[in-house]
């Protein structure tokens, strides 16, 4: 917005003691409003011209002092005319203010992440986030500070000192120093990138210094456990009382689909009797309160049963003794190994081997598989779709009993009623060809070529 008056002047402001040497004042007027400010530089009053505002003389002192003014003077002009661009209204203390630098935020990235991640925790309380959230966030900044202390040797940074070189450091930082795989490094990114985007929409900073960090998260090829190893899983004999109790809770999530949380969480309340008079658990998923219904199975009704008088069950109130992720995860690698199995084994792997082996495998249908799981698109389920080498050999069983059953039909029909067949679907093929002048397709070829070897063997045999 253009304002209908402007002046910009420096000045010597004259002391209570009159001297020669006084401080040079930059004032600046809109409107009739007058604003000043102090450069803290001094200069000779003898050696200054009040009419043009300038240091008089040659020399080389008088020279940098003119110098020094007129930056200034196109600085305020080339910031008039970006806030008229930007169609803002100008004051003579926004102009003071610019010229002072007080219009550039001092906010800093781990002063603002801390805000962040105490706001979080006050929300965990209201149950509207995971206290696992706000850990990952504390964990998040932590890896910022580490690395602004690492590369800059400060304890923070000003939000106006990020830009592309920060992040990609940042990135090459995790995946040396802190030795992060890929997809853990872009986690902690996107961490960082929440508190950015954050400051932009505080108009802390104007632009987003990610805009031009581009990167792709690694495809993970997480396998759930076979059937044969889940069976393995089942029947192997422990002498150790701790790896037996950690295997029967492994299968229990394996047999229901729970996350380890849910499985933790897991209460008698929550077991209910379902429309189909068996026993179902109907509850809500921690990560995202969608409401899950899973039938129990019989494997899973026989863990449930074994530990319904453990001290920890009765303590904690739970249908499961469950020990913390930590443990859980550290007892399962022992298991994996007495159980020769490959592959890490963690509490995620039994809700993978649940969503494929036990249920997908056994021809249920995936949007059943989905309301189980309590994912809230199908598009989620299917990252839990049985390996492909299952999917491979249950096809191609499927096929070779189609085979087979075609082979056993052509046996048994009249070798002259094959034959009239065949030159019949031969007719057909060859118009198709002549049509499109294409070659005859090769699965009907082989077809064909499999019933006349059928012919061939009824006539040989007899």
């Amino acid at each position: 917005m253009i304002e209908k008056s402007f002046g910009v002047m420096f000045f010597l402001k004259t002391p209570e003691k009159k001297e020669n040497s006084r401080i040079l004042y930059l004032r600046i007027t809109v409107d009739g409003v007058p604003k000043e400010t102090s450069t803290k530089r001094r200069w000779d009053v003898t050696r200054w011209n009040q009419k043009t505002g300038r240091a008089t003389g040659s020399k080389e002192d008088a020279k940098s002092l003119n110098y020094y003014i007129d930056s200034i003077s196109t600085r305020i002009s080339n910031y008039r005319t970006k806030l008229i661009n930007d169609d803002q209204t100008i004051t003579s203390q926004r102009l003071i203010d610019f010229v002072k630098g007080n219009n550039v935020s001092k906010a800093k990235v781990l002063e603002e992440f801390l805000e962040h991640n105490l706001e979080i925790l006050s929300l965990v309380k209201k149950k509207e986030y995971a206290m696992g959230t706000y850990e990952r966030y504390s964990i998040a900044r932590s890896h910022v500070a580490k690395f602004i202390k690492f590369k800059y040797k400060r304890e923070d940074l000003e939000f106006r000192e990020l830009n592309f070189d920060f992040v990609k450091d940042y990135e090459l930082y995790l995946k040396t120093v802190r030795n992060c795989a890929n997809n853990t490094a872009l986690k902690y990114i996107s961490n960082l990138k929440t508190i950015v985007l954050r400051a932009i929409a505080k108009d802390i900073i104007p632009k987003d210094p990610f805009k031009l960090f581009k990167r792709k998260k690694i495809k993970c090829n997480k396998q759930p456990l076979s059937t044969a190893e889940l069976h393995r899983l089942e029947n192997k004999v422990f002498s150790s009382d701790r790896l037996s109790l950690i295997r029967d809770i492994f299968v229990f999530q394996c047999y229901t689909g729970l996350a380890y949380i849910d499985a933790y969480q897991l209460r008698p309340n929550d077991i209910k009797e379902g429309i189909d008079g068996s026993l179902w658990i109907m509850s809500n998923r921690q990560k995202t309160e969608s409401k899950t219904d899973i039938p129990l199975l019989p494997k899973a009704i026989e863990i449930m049963e074994r530990y319904k008088y453990h001290p920890l069950c009765i303590t904690r109130g739970a249908v499961l003794p469950v020990k913390s992720n930590q443990k859980m995860n550290e007892y399962l690698k022992e298991i994996a190994i007495l159980c020769e199995l490959t592959g890490t084994l963690n509490t995620h792997k039994a809700r993978r081997t649940f969503g494929s082996t036990v249920t997908l495998k056994n021809g249920v249908p995936i949007h059943i598989v989905k309301e189980m799981m309590g994912h809230h698109s199908v598009k989620q389920t299917e990252e839990y779709a049985i390996t492909e080498q299952e999917s491979i050999g249950i096809e191609m069983k499927q096929l070779k009993e189609r085979l087979s059953k075609n082979d056993n039909n052509d046996k048994n029909e009249n070798p002259m009623h094959l034959l009239l067949k065949l030159q019949h679907e031969v007719a057909v093929l060859s118009q198709q060809q002549v049509r499109n002048d294409n070659e005859l397709p090769q699965e009907e070829l082989r077809t064909i070529t499999r019933r006349l070897d059928s012919i061939k063997e009824i006539l040989l045999t007899k």
